[in-house]
């Protein structure tokens, strides 16, 4: 919009990245800010500054008919904690890679992994220009944390990355998120298949976390914002989100919604609008 500017946090010099450069092709990255982004959008949902007007007025336009929007983004950025603890802890992962991450902030991934395993590598990859240079710049001074450039679409393009094979180790666990991305690609653009060519390349023991939207007929209607912004969202449903795990052994309690993931107080106090929230979520683990 005019007069707006960059935010404050991503004006950077573009080689402050520890790869060298911030795109995929070393040239100083384009930022539209006048098409909504999902990932600014989702920032401003979450009450975060890294957004623009065009950002901000299409999220208002969801929020008006889906009011729990806000709610719906904090749930799953609490079940994304959650889950990331548990890798870390209990089923002891030491690697993580969070494909269509969007701003690492927040107390995302790396915090979480590494405040319970010091040791633990996390790498974020993200298409959009902006959510690279802010992500590189914030991270510039964690040697076990990295931020590629790659689209989620070309699934093996991103693993023979040479930042991402020199910073995880493919002959140990990995575990693989997709929190609140595969809405974003459409059916034509094979999200099982995207799936298939991630976790094949996997080793045994690594997991695979997803977190999906599904439809409500208010839900369905905010969504409709989306169509003018940078990708539309495709709602699925149960079966739908349930075969994506094809192959993997859900760990308990399943696909569940959001707030039912190993929730950090008993299931009775639970609020019953964040059970209701129209979202799955789940994690499984390859097989040896």
């Amino acid at each position: 919009m005019k007069g707006e500017q960059t935010p404050p946090s991503v004006r950077v010099p573009l080689d402050q990245g520890r790869s060298g450069s911030n795109r995929a092709d070393g040239r100083r990255p384009k930022i539209d800010i006048t098409t909504p982004h999902v990932a600014r959008m989702y920032d401003y949902y979450l009450g975060g500054k890294d957004n623009y007007r065009s950002d901000r007025d299409a999220a208002e336009e969801v929020i008006a008919k889906f009011p729990e929007a806000r709610q719906l983004a904090l749930v799953n950025r609490h079940f994304l904690r959650r889950a990331v603890a548990t890798l870390a802890g209990q089923m002891g992962i030491a690697q993580f890679l969070d494909l269509g991450s969007g701003f690492p902030t927040q107390e995302n991934v790396h915090q979480v992994a590494q405040r319970i395993n010091p040791a633990a590598r996390v790498a974020y990859v993200d298409l959009e220009d902006v959510v690279l240079a802010h992500g590189q710049a914030l991270l510039a001074t964690d040697e076990r944390t990295i931020m590629v450039q790659g689209d989620i679409r070309e699934p093996r393009t991103i693993l023979s990355s040479r930042d991402l094979q020199a910073h995880l180790n493919f002959d140990e666990p990995i575990a693989v998120l997709l929190i609140f991305v595969l809405h974003f690609i459409k059916d034509e653009e094979q999200p099982q298949e995207i799936i298939r060519d991630l976790m094949q390349e996997m080793p045994p023991g690594s997991c695979l976390v997803i977190s999906h939207a599904t439809p409500r007929d208010d839900l369905m209607q905010g969504v409709k914002a989306y169509d003018n912004a940078s990708s539309p969202v495709s709602l699925r449903t149960e079966p739908v989100i349930r075969a994506f795990f094809d192959g993997l052994e859900l760990v308990e309690p399943g696909l569940v919604p959001l707030a039912l993931w190993r929730p950090g107080w008993p299931q009775s106090e639970l609020p019953s609008k964040d059970l209701k929230l129209p979202a799955l979520c789940g994690l499984g683990r390859k097989p040896a």
